[in-house]
């Protein structure tokens, strides 16, 4: 008789095959709340697939810190690279490059100048 569990695993399997976007939706939503963004907000990117203009600070989970963002839309859109798959964008650039960016731009404040000698920042025995 089979388990609970791997009748859920064929069901699962069978959405998938009807529904080729849902693997996608589920993973939109796993990053939608993983920046920050609460239910209602995730149901009107993935359901209404609506955008929305967001103020705060979302969380770079390959960067492992937040990033402040005021008056940002947001969206979820096709891939143009690949139409079987999703991207959240945020003005229009995906949100991975907008990461990046925003990250770049922090290190830049912290560099000292590429002639500065490094002072030793190691340990003496």
């Amino acid at each position: 008789m089979p388990s609970v569990l791997s009748r859920l695993n064929t069901l699962l399997e069978k959405a998938f095959k009807w529904f080729p976007m849902l693997k996608e939706m589920l993973r939109m939503e796993k990053l939608c709340a993983t920046i920050g963004f609460t239910k209602e907000m995730i149901e009107n990117l993935l359901t209404k697939k609506e955008a929305i203009r967001c103020n705060g600070r979302i969380y770079s989970e390959e960067h492992r810190r937040k990033f402040d963002i005021k008056n940002d839309i947001f969206k979820v859109e096709r891939n143009p690279s690949d139409n079987n798959k999703l991207v959240l964008t945020i003005n229009r650039q995906p949100i991975g490059e907008w990461f990046k960016e925003q990250f770049g731009k922090l290190g830049h404040g912290f560099r000292k100048a590429p002639n500065e000698p490094r002072k030793g920042g190691g340990f003496r025995l």
